[in-house]
């Protein structure tokens, strides 16, 4: 009795991970860029606008996760309903580079295989985050970029589209505001003209109106998610800096960067000012201080993002959860459009620091 006892003590403490039930601690946590977003220069239309679209992307991952599927799929559906709607940095809403293009970024990673995959620098691609799953799961690379990128997609029957599907007038009038600032930079003269005006408190608002530009900086989304199965994944998508130069590429694509996950400590996807963060390696730096040094996520998460990345001068935040499902979202900027929901369906947005 006991020899039978013990082996089968011994089965059970033997079964893999993903045998597991993690039903009752699924999780999914996202994203809509960080920046310089205060109450006092946004507006009660804006912030409802936000919020409605964070509540349809978080939502929409959730029911994925609830149906069973994968975190890696309720990562891409979350990713596309932002990637779609024109008030987000990333798919749709992409900023203006300093020749006029919307150049979009994407990448993703799972945390069971540590397969990732990624694009960089397209400007057909309807759902880059879509095109990245695709790189991981059907090639043996993980990055792409450009055109090759592109012939890719459409090879995998990737959504292609003109690029003239990506212009928003908003974003292209900050893009010549930026110019404005950068002329002014140069030859010190200022004009009242030239100065951004706070939209009104007041007033029906038009999709331009609602349209938040956050800084030339941080606009990124991105989603983690922990699935039944016990499995992590992140994913994060961007439409770069306004006015950026040269085919810049900022973290977003970069794995470790911008994007990291591994069942064995956590998943996460960051937003802020790329070149800090891929100098950081910001992603997996969490990842290495809960591995390592043996630190829980919102330790990990605060050392990074509220030490190393301050004294460093980078600013942004970061979204992460683990096989807990504890969740972390720290930021240093003003503000971070943020949100997660849990297993029994609570959910909650946020935007500011209070």
């Amino acid at each position: 009795m006991k020899k039978s006892y013990i082996l089968a003590l011994t089965l059970l403490t033997a079964l893999p991970v993903s045998a597991q039930d993690y039903s009752d601690k699924i999780t999914l946590v996202l994203h809509g860029g960080a920046g310089t977003i205060t109450r006092d220069n946004m507006t009660p239309e804006k912030e409802k606008a936000y919020k409605e679209v964070l509540n349809i992307a978080l939502q929409k991952g959730y029911g994925v996760l609830k149906k069973g599927g994968t975190s890696v799929q309720a990562v891409e559906a979350t990713i596309r309903v932002m990637e779609d709607s024109p008030l987000f940095n990333a798919g749709k809403g992409a900023v203006f580079t300093n020749e006029g293009k919307n150049e979009l970024d994407a990448s993703i990673m799972e945390g069971k295989t540590l397969k990732a995959g990624a694009i960089a620098g397209v400007t057909t691609i309807r759902n880059p985050i879509s095109t990245a799953i695709a790189v991981m799961e059907k090639s043996p690379h993980v990055m792409m970029a450009g055109k090759g990128a592109e012939k890719f997609a459409k090879e995998q029957g990737q959504e292609i589209v003109d690029p003239s599907y990506f212009y928003t007038e908003a974003r292209y009038k900050a893009l010549e505001r930026a110019k404005a600032e950068e002329k002014t930079e140069l030859d010190h003269d200022a004009k009242e003209e030239q100065k951004v005006k706070k939209a009104p408190k007041t007033g029906q608002a038009n999709l331009e109106d609602l349209i938040f530009t956050e800084g030339k900086k941080f606009g990124t989304v991105g989603c983690v998610a922990l699935d039944q199965f016990g499995n992590l994944a992140a994913g994060t998508s961007t439409g770069g800096m306004t006015n950026k130069k040269y085919g810049r590429i900022g973290d977003a694509p970069i794995i470790g960067a911008g994007t990291y996950a591994n069942n064995a400590t956590c998943a996460v996807s960051a937003t802020g000012h790329g070149e800090f963060f891929i100098r950081s390696v910001v992603a997996y730096d969490i990842s290495a201080l809960m591995e390592y040094k043996g630190l829980g996520l919102q330790d990990a998460a605060n050392e990074v993002v509220m030490k190393k990345l301050v004294e460093r001068g980078g600013e942004g935040g970061i979204i992460a959860v683990d096989r807990k499902g504890n969740i972390a979202m720290p930021f240093n900027s003003e503000g971070m459009y943020r949100g997660y929901i849990k297993s029994d369906g609570k959910s909650e947005i946020l935007i500011y620091k209070d």
